[in-house]
């Protein structure tokens, strides 16, 4: 709302100055500003904008007054004439980002959106006080997402993703953004390639996420019909398989990885899940080889210093794979998976406190995605990104 980013630009000089008045010019204005300022206090701000009113009629270049002006006529809902203020106090002094801010948000309330849109675009960046940046932030993603410009809106979201990572105003926003460019994409693909490898990607995407894995599945074959070396298909398809309680599924997707590592050798998941596959099998040096290779091509993938740590403590190299797992639970603090591991390593190596730690974390993350997977229940619907799961760690 428009009154908390009144709240932060109120009086953006709290000891105004005015170098070009008289000295009785200078005192009354002082005085004037002293008295807005009591005013503002008592929730007066119809009164603090006589005050400031009667500096202009004596100084009509006086910035400050002229600025805060502008801001109590907003926190009165009278945008059109503050807008008139704020703009005049922009020309006299250029680069007021606080001021500018507020210009845009009275222009967007008036119905000045391109004007609005300008004057936000010109000073969201040179924000520095958090609460105006995100609600400026906002203003303009409203702006954008109105014009369908949701690219911009996107970029928007990102930056105020960064400043507040838990706000659920600004995750809601980016989530509506987001959903709304993959359906905008969808739509474009099937106007223009309906009979593409990738029509058939997305379609087996969404049919997964909706539960349907013999669609999605039957999707992903015909894909790979059309292209066979399109990124990420051979790689997706194994991911179906490998859930599989089949047997032979079981064995198509491990050739589904391979196939994915012949057509890219820097396919670093396909390295983890080759991993995986020969950890269960109990071959050891299949896993480490795997695992191996794919903390060098990703030494930041948690997946991947999980499996060489749960492979390392396999092998009674239990330093190697402390670090391993203390790394990926860095990366990866809401897996109750690694913390489990973690928690057994450090029983091995007799730290209990540090063990008891990470046991009670695993325990609170497990019943935290529990009730998260009730809440996608009720949806009707997958998450978009599910933890692996792990058959020796207690349900």
């Amino acid at each position: 709302m428009i009154i908390e980013a009144v709240a932060v630009v109120a009086l953006f000089l709290a000891a105004p100055c005015f170098p070009q008045s008289t000295p009785d010019t200078q005192q009354q204005a002082e005085s004037h500003a002293r008295q807005a300022q009591e005013f503002l206090k008592a929730n007066r701000p119809d009164l603090a904008a006589g005050e400031f009113s009667a500096i202009l009629a004596a100084d009509p270049n006086n910035v400050e007054a002229r600025a805060n002006l502008g801001v109590v006529l907003s926190l009165q809902g009278e945008y059109s004439k503050a807008a008139t203020e704020l703009r005049a106090a922009i020309e006299l002094r250029p680069a007021l980002w606080n001021i500018q801010v507020l210009l845009g948000m009275c222009e967007k309330r008036i119905g000045q959106t391109a004007s609005a849109q300008a004057d936000l675009e010109k000073a969201f960046p040179q924000l520095q006080e958090e609460k105006l940046r995100v609600q400026a932030g906002m203003e303009l993603i409203e702006i954008y997402y109105g014009a369908g410009e949701l690219d911009k809106a996107a970029g928007v979201a990102g930056i105020l993703r960064q400043i507040r990572p838990a706000d659920a105003d600004i995750l809601y926003t980016a989530h509506r953004i987001y959903s709304d460019l993959a359906d905008e994409s969808m739509l474009s693909v099937a106007m223009s390639a309906p009979k593409s490898a990738r029509m058939h990607q997305m379609m087996a995407q969404e049919m997964a996420r909706e539960g349907d894995t013999e669609g999605a599945i039957a999707h992903y074959r015909e894909a790979l019909k059309i292209d066979p070396k399109a990124s990420g298909l051979h790689f997706e398809l194994a991911e179906l398989l490998s859930n599989s309680s089949s047997v032979s599924a079981k064995a198509e997707a491990e050739k589904e990885y391979r196939a994915a590592l012949a057509n890219n050798s820097f396919d670093e998941k396909s390295e983890c899940r080759l991993g995986e596959i020969a950890f269960r099998a109990a071959d050891l040096k299949g896993a480490l080889t795997h695992y191996s290779r794919a903390v060098d091509l990703q030494p930041n993938d948690a997946d991947a210093a999980l499996g060489l740590g749960n492979t390392l403590a396999a092998m009674h190299q239990l330093d190697k794979a402390q670090l391993l797992l203390e790394r990926a639970v860095k990366l990866e603090p809401f897996s109750s998976v690694i913390h489990y591991r973690l928690a057994s390593v450090y029983r091995e190596m007799g730290r209990t406190a540090d063990a008891n730690r990470e046991l009670a974390e695993f325990k609170r993350i497990r019943e935290m995605k529990e009730r998260l997977a009730q809440i996608y229940q009720e949806m009707r619907r997958k998450p978009a990104k599910e933890e692996r799961t792990d058959p020796d760690i207690p349900k």
